[in-house]
């Protein structure tokens, strides 16, 4: 069996002669989650020689990488926001871009005496749950159409703790919802335009969930809809914080009445694109 500097070797080309942005780097975290080993015992063992099982197990793990394969759906698991989530192919993978959401709703409800919010389309569940973990008096309703998507939630909701505090339901945006009232509403809605999915990644064309991505229209028509309806369900000056695309800015703001609601800003993510609409009803 060949050792872990000729496996790393070996991969490393494999992977970039498939359009692995960074092949080694990628190598090296493939291995040490096939071994169950820290990347410092790669670099400290180069000589060590792989068993007949972890050789399988990496090559697996390698083939379905160099099909472009997401390696978050390889290892199952995805970090945001300080906390592992269990990912799979029914949620969108966690993006670094989304904590700017995390961070706002938790200014928010550190304010408030016993916090409630709620989030349309839960995912994976790493809004909510890290909300949730940050503040410890709020509770929260998370709604998704995907039945899939709430299972995963669910799961990592009680991974860290929070289940009793989050109430998971089955909904097309606020379908189920009644008479509730929320100090925020939170969400990181399918914005991309259906015409731009061809031009995506492969790992987020080919194996991310399709209705997460996208409202299969000019990707506007969701956020429209929680900007709508979203007063209906929030309590006075309470929030909306919604992750919007690129290029929709403009548009976004326009949905928002004056009659309504109140200093709405569009916020910046960490590389100037505007990532975020924040506004407080009136």
């Amino acid at each position: 069996m060949p050792n872990i500097a000729e496996t790393i070797q070996k991969a490393t080309k494999i992977l970039l002669q498939n359009g692995i942005a960074e092949p080694r780097r990628e190598a090296n975290s493939l291995l040490a989650f096939a071994l169950n080993k820290d990347k410092t015992f790669l670099i400290a063992h180069p000589e060590y020689d792989l068993t007949e099982n972890e050789q399988k197990h990496f090559d697996e793990m390698m083939n379905r990488r160099a099909n472009r394969e997401p390696f978050q759906h390889i290892t199952g698991k995805q970090e945001f926001y300080g906390l592992d989530f269990e990912v799979n192919s029914n949620v969108l993978i966690p993006r670094p871009e989304t904590e700017l959401i995390v961070e706002h709703a938790i200014q928010i409800l550190v304010k408030i005496e016993s916090p409630k919010f709620c989030e349309i389309g839960t995912g994976s569940g790493c809004i909510s749950v890290s909300i949730l973990h940050n503040v410890e008096k709020a509770t929260a309703i998370g709604l998704d159409i995907s039945e899939k998507a709430i299972e995963i939630t669910n799961i990592n909701s009680k991974k860290h703790y929070v289940s009793e505090r989050l109430k998971l339901k089955q909904s097309d945006v606020f379908a189920v919802l009644t008479d509730e009232i929320f100090d925020l509403i939170v969400s990181n809605p399918p914005y991309i335009p259906n015409e731009d999915i061809p031009n995506l990644q492969n790992e987020v064309r080919d194996f991310e969930p399709i209705n997460a991505l996208t409202d299969g229209k000019d990707g506007l028509s969701i956020i429209e809809n929680i900007v709508k309806n979203s007063p209906k369900f929030l309590c006075q000056k309470g929030f909306l914080l919604m992750e919007i695309g690129f290029g929709q800015a403009e548009k976004v703001e326009q949905m928002f009445s004056s009659d309504i609601w109140q200093s709405i800003k569009i916020l910046p993510d960490l590389q100037g694109i505007p990532r975020m609409v924040k506004a407080q009803v009136k």
